[in-house]
Protein backbone atom coordinates (compact mmCIF):
# COMPACT_ATOMS: atom_id res chain seq x y z
CA UNK A 1 0.00 0.00 0.00
CA UNK A 2 0.56 3.56 -0.59
CA UNK A 3 1.17 6.23 2.10
CA UNK A 4 -1.02 9.20 1.31
CA UNK A 5 1.29 12.06 2.91
CA UNK A 6 3.74 11.83 0.55
CA UNK A 7 1.28 10.92 -2.84
CA UNK A 8 1.26 12.80 -5.86
CA UNK A 9 -2.14 12.28 -6.50
CA UNK A 10 -5.11 15.00 -6.78
CA UNK A 11 -6.92 16.13 -4.28
CA UNK A 12 -10.39 16.11 -4.79
CA UNK A 13 -12.68 15.22 -2.34
CA UNK A 14 -12.97 16.83 1.68
CA UNK A 15 -11.16 14.82 3.98
CA UNK A 16 -14.25 15.43 6.94
CA UNK A 17 -17.07 15.85 5.36
CA UNK A 18 -16.70 13.98 1.84
CA UNK A 19 -18.03 16.29 -0.27
CA UNK A 20 -16.55 17.92 -3.61
CA UNK A 21 -13.21 20.23 -2.28
CA UNK A 22 -13.70 22.61 -4.96
CA UNK A 23 -17.72 23.02 -4.45
CA UNK A 24 -18.77 25.56 -1.38
CA UNK A 25 -16.77 27.22 1.54
CA UNK A 26 -15.29 24.52 3.71
CA UNK A 27 -13.84 26.58 6.85
CA UNK A 28 -15.97 24.71 9.29
CA UNK A 29 -14.48 21.31 8.01
CA UNK A 30 -10.39 22.78 8.19
CA UNK A 31 -11.67 24.23 11.15
CA UNK A 32 -12.75 20.90 12.71
CA UNK A 33 -9.75 19.08 10.70
CA UNK A 34 -7.65 20.82 13.59
CA UNK A 35 -8.61 19.11 16.46
CA UNK A 36 -10.10 15.95 14.69
CA UNK A 37 -8.36 13.24 11.93
CA UNK A 38 -9.47 12.91 8.50
CA UNK A 39 -12.84 10.55 7.73
CA UNK A 40 -12.95 10.39 4.15
CA UNK A 41 -10.11 10.05 1.71
CA UNK A 42 -9.23 13.07 -0.06
CA UNK A 43 -8.61 10.69 -3.54
CA UNK A 44 -11.33 8.06 -3.54
CA UNK A 45 -13.99 9.41 -1.31
CA UNK A 46 -13.96 6.43 0.66
CA UNK A 47 -15.20 6.32 4.15
CA UNK A 48 -11.33 5.40 5.93
CA UNK A 49 -11.02 3.47 9.33
CA UNK A 50 -10.07 5.83 12.27
CA UNK A 51 -8.38 4.76 14.98
CA UNK A 52 -7.50 7.34 18.11
CA UNK A 53 -4.66 7.22 19.94
CA UNK A 54 -2.94 8.14 23.19
CA UNK A 55 -0.13 9.67 20.69
CA UNK A 56 -2.13 10.67 17.44
CA UNK A 57 -4.28 8.66 14.93
CA UNK A 58 -4.16 6.79 11.79
CA UNK A 59 -6.51 6.74 8.88
CA UNK A 60 -6.32 4.17 6.30
CA UNK A 61 -8.20 3.58 2.88
CA UNK A 62 -8.29 0.55 1.50
CA UNK A 63 -7.48 1.34 -1.96
CA UNK A 64 -4.52 3.90 -1.19
CA UNK A 65 -3.24 3.11 2.35
CA UNK A 66 -2.61 5.03 5.27
CA UNK A 67 -2.17 8.22 6.62
CA UNK A 68 -0.95 9.34 10.32
CA UNK A 69 -0.75 12.01 12.64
Amino acid sequence: MTELAGSALARRWCDRCGADAAVGGHEACAAARALEPPRFCTHCRRRMKVQVLPVGWSAVCVEHGELRG
